[in-house]
């Protein structure tokens, strides 16, 4: 008896080492690599090839780590939801871009490293690389409503407002464009008064971003301490804006590929949409296309939300944490953070990319149309992540909303309705 209690105890011993080294150890190839996934969701005709053009340089230039590029369809929604059957499995990746409408839900719901902490543990010689390398007002886009830093800004788009020069010169409009919504609503009145032609569209995908920027840069804000509080008179003021234009015909409702689509054909003047669009803008328009700074309204900041998304480190043991940090550092160098803004259409979050002679100089010379959504980095807010678990639930009533007030519903009464039911959904009523 005393023979056989030895050894169960010796077993245990045995399987409580053998247990507490796997943990320990990283997944390794054949080769003694140790081998990360790296979660995106760029498909080939967005930004896919400049991933593998990466993710290849990487591979080839170091002896210790090999990276996986995982394509993750249906956006960040779709990464989302196959990171939550990852970890489930308990087999998350070493890297995953994250959607800033999910910066919240991530962090509630998923097991994530700092960038801070991976630093201060394995990349010693190099403690202030955040601090260096990126504005504080970038680096807080990662920030979830905790002030936790979660991730690294990675994939920065801004709106910009697209002109149809050669338009605006025929009808005796500045080519250089409107600069605030009261000359955008202007000029679009005159463009449709001359040609019968829309003067102005403004993109409404799935989401509210667009729709988000218009309302805080007139002084109101979407979140106030994790409560909705978009329906503020400043906020109603600016969808009203927005309504009045639809109304009076100057600029159309419609879906987001055929208001762009219309703005390259030259049915629409102006359209005020992502920078991430412009080489497609550039390519097919047959005029002469220029882009300007998102306009403001008179007196006030412009307050323009972050799209595209934020790299996070989910991976769990040390030496997947130190070689997932490696290549993650390596993604923000200023090389590859150009090879990634010309083959994706993204600015860079990083601060010195622009003017470097081995980073974006040349490019822009040649791309002016970049210049204001990079200018205006200084302007960029956090896209708003409403707290808890009711962000998607959130984003539709918001979407919902839109489409009342661009059909005429009254903006207050469709604000406040959406507020209140946004504010209950957060409570957990």
């Amino acid at each position: 008896m005393k023979k056989l209690i030895k050894s169960l105890i010796f077993l245990i011993i045995v399987a409580t080492i053998f247990t507490a080294c796997s943990k320990k150890e990283a997944k390794t190839n054949e080769d003694g690599k140790i081998k990360i996934n790296y979660y995106h969701v760029n498909a080939e005709t967005q930004g896919g090839i400049a991933v593998a053009d990466l993710v290849d340089n990487f591979n080839k230039n170091n002896d210790h780590i090999e990276v996986v590029a995982t394509y993750n369809p249906d956006m960040y929604k779709g990464l989302m939801q196959n990171l939550q059957a990852k970890q489930a499995a308990g087999e998350l990746p070493g890297l995953v871009q994250v959607g800033w409408a999910f910066l919240d839900y991530f962090s509630n719901n998923f097991d994530y490293v700092s960038p801070q902490d991976a630093i201060d543990k394995f990349d010693k010689d190099d403690p202030n690389f955040l601090k260096d390398n990126f504005l504080e007002n970038i680096l807080d886009l990662a920030k979830n409503s905790d002030g936790d830093q979660v991730g690294i800004p990675y994939s920065l788009s801004t709106p910009v407002l697209y002109i149809n020069k050669d338009l605006l010169k025929n009808c005796g409009l500045s080519e250089e464009g409107p600069k605030t919504w009261k000359e955008v609503h202007e000029f679009a009145k005159t463009i449709k008064d001359k040609t019968g032609k829309y003067g102005l569209y403004i993109q409404e995908p799935q989401d509210f971003w667009a729709q988000q920027a218009l309302i805080e840069s007139n002084g109101a804000k979407m979140i106030t301490d994790n409560k909705a509080s978009f329906a503020s008179q400043e906020g109603i003021e600016a969808m009203k804006a927005y309504q009045d234009m639809v109304n009076d015909g100057s600029a159309i409702h419609i879906s987001w590929d055929e208001g762009v689509q219309s703005f390259v054909d030259g049915n629409i003047c102006m359209c005020y949409t992502t920078i991430a669009r412009r080489e497609q803008i550039q390519k097919g328009a047959k005029f002469d296309v220029g882009t300007v700074k998102s306009p403001t309204f008179e007196g006030k900041d412009r307050k323009i939300p972050a799209g595209g998304c934020f790299l996070a480190i989910t991976a769990t043991k040390d030496d997947e944490i130190a070689a997932a940090w490696e290549f993650e550092k390596y993604l923000y160098g200023i090389e590859q953070m150009a090879t990634w803004t010309k083959g994706t259409g993204y600015t860079p979050p990083r601060k010195d990319v622009a003017d470097a002679e081995n980073g974006l100089k040349s490019f822009l010379q040649e791309n002016q149309m970049m210049r204001p959504a990079i200018e205006q980095s200084e302007d960029v807010v956090s896209w708003a992540s409403f707290p808890g678990n009711a962000g998607l639930e959130a984003e539709q009533l918001l979407l919902d909303m839109r489409d009342e007030i661009l059909s005429g519903a009254d903006v207050k009464n469709s604000m406040e309705t959406t507020q209140e039911k946004i504010n209950s959904l957060l409570a957990g009523k």
